[in-house]
């Protein structure tokens, strides 16, 4: 029998016999009719508990086959019910290995697919970018006598550089976020401080192009968010607003806040936003009709990925008399 390969139960069923055969003896010594009771009670219960043990050995014997399959041979990962409270029990806990396990898989897959995903993506969009730089490197070569286009041709190509490092950067973080390979880190943020740091990058630009900023907000109101992903978030909006804003244009930044969220309001006065284009103002790569050339797409959609990992939400909209309006809202946690 198939139990008796198990060595515990062997040699269990052998001390059994000893016992049995010494107890016999000793009741046939004072009464053989006790002594035939005591063999035929013990020869029973020893039936008996071979009869459990076989049975307890063959569902253990099943699941251990089940566990092959599933292994080998990408079988089901439900493993059967069993009779037998101890073989039940060592079910329930592999089941649960399982299942852990098949989640760890899933997700590596995801991983490995937003990977695959992400390569693409990068060597769709920075194929273009690359072409204008090989054409910028090739008139920097005819070019061999006019310093000031030379110069000019050199700042191109930085120009050029520049951007493509910003989008393997931003294609690089976004495809960490949607594998789930980053975790953010919640700290509390003062708005009026963020938004005095978050706009340094844009100075210069700013006073170059005449485009003045307003700054409305309680000097106290925070959000809950990680301060550099949330500065990138809002960065990437304010840099497409400012894009959007004409010279000697205004670019307003507002928040408000009620018991349920924290609202931010960044405003342009451009022409705002193509009434078909509000829909996919957050897809990735989605240009919009009045998208100059060096839009790529991907910072709005870089912008709501990070937001939704902070409990946060953003939408684009046009308001009178201005222009385009971002809408973020960071709602808060109910103690």
């Amino acid at each position: 029998m198939g139990v008796f390969r198990n060595k515990n139960v062997r040699n269990q069923f052998i001390l059994s016999l000893f016992f049995l055969a010494f107890t016999g003896i000793i009741a046939f010594v004072f009464d053989r009719k006790a002594g035939i009771f005591v063999l035929l009670s013990g020869t029973g219960l020893c039936i008996l508990q071979i009869v459990f043990a076989e049975k307890r050995y063959k569902e253990i014997r099943l699941l251990s086959q089940q566990l092959d399959e599933i292994l080998h041979e990408g079988g089901s990962m439900e493993l059967r019910h069993f009779r037998e409270g101890d073989v039940e029990i060592l079910r329930d806990e592999l089941q649960k290995m399982l299942l852990r396990l098949e989640e760890q898989t899933e997700l590596l897959e995801k991983e490995k697919m937003s990977l695959a995903d992400s390569l693409a993506d990068i060597s769709h969009q920075i194929r273009t970018p690359l072409t204008t730089l090989n054409l910028l490197v090739e008139r920097l070569k005819k070019n061999t006598g006019d310093i000031s286009s030379r110069q000019s041709l050199l700042r191109e190509a930085e120009q050029m550089l520049d951007r493509i490092q910003w989008l393997v950067t931003s294609l690089l973080r976004l495809s960490k976020l949607d594998a789930g390979a980053i975790v953010l880190k919640p700290q509390t943020i003062l708005l009026s401080s963020f938004f005095r740091e978050v706009m340094k990058p844009f100075d210069v630009s700013m006073d170059v192009r005449g485009q003045s900023l307003e700054i409305r907000g309680d000097g106290s109101t925070e959000v809950q968010g990680d301060y550099n992903w949330t500065m990138e978030a809002i960065g990437n909006v304010i840099k497409n607003s400012l894009e959007y804003t004409p010279e000697g244009g205004l670019l307003l930044i507002e928040w408000t806040e009620n018991p349920l969220f924290t609202e931010i309001k960044i405003t342009d006065s451009g022409k705002g936003i193509p009434k078909e284009d509000i829909p996919h103002l957050f897809e990735r790569f989605y240009r919009g009709k009045n998208a100059g050339n060096h839009s790529f797409g991907i910072g709005l959609s870089l912008s709501r990925a990070i937001l939704a990992q902070e409990n946060a939400v953003i939408y684009g909209q046009n308001v009178s008399p201005l222009g385009a309006q971002f809408v973020i809202r960071f709602y808060k946690t109910v103690v």
